[in-house]
């Protein structure tokens, strides 16, 4: 699997599936979740209540349709909140592994990936990439059928911590 970075938004990314940071409920939120259910419009909604009317749990991952955004397909995972006093990283490495299993159920070849709970969710950017990384370099993933994992980074600072930490020879995973 090859991993990217571009920065970016990720609701205008032309991949198969773009990965939501979605929160438990399922109904649309601030961040990544507000802007990809405004960019998937009322599509995406309807999808989330009817494939998942009780929400999902923390760690968690399914899909919907993308409505009206270029991509087929929303992995929505619900990343853990810090703040809430999730602060076991396997909830957060869950994520990343299971939007890949979610990417494979569907026959996705390029999914994109924000910074999974690096924000208002308390986790800094470098834990979310150095989880990501974990995943996406471990064995467990050597046959996923996706091709390309790319992060998308908003913002030219979150661009660069991304792409440093790519290319780290020493990095995670």
């Amino acid at each position: 699997m090859r991993i990217t970075v571009v920065e970016g938004d990720i609701t205008s990314q032309d991949v198969d599936a773009v990965v939501n940071a979605a929160n438990r409920g399922m109904r649309g939120g601030s961040g990544v979740d507000g802007a990809i259910h405004a960019a998937g419009a009322p599509e995406v909604l309807e999808d989330c209540r009817r494939r998942f009317p009780h929400g999902l749990a923390t760690g968690d991952a399914g899909w919907t349709t993308a409505g009206r955004m270029a991509a087929r397909w929303v992995i929505h995972v619900v990343g853990p909140n810090r703040h809430a006093g999730e602060t076991d990283r396997s909830l957060l490495t869950s994520c990343y592994r299971r939007a890949l299993e979610v990417a494979d159920e569907l026959g996705a070849r390029s999914v994109a990936f924000p910074l999974v709970s690096a924000g208002v969710y308390g986790w800094s950017r470098e834990e979310s990439v150095d989880a990501a990384l974990e995943v996406f370099r471990s064995a467990d993933t050597a046959d996923t059928g996706v091709d390309e994992a790319r992060f998308v980074a908003f913002g030219r600072s979150a661009h660069e911590l991304v792409r440093s930490r790519v290319e780290s020879p020493g990095g995670p995973g």
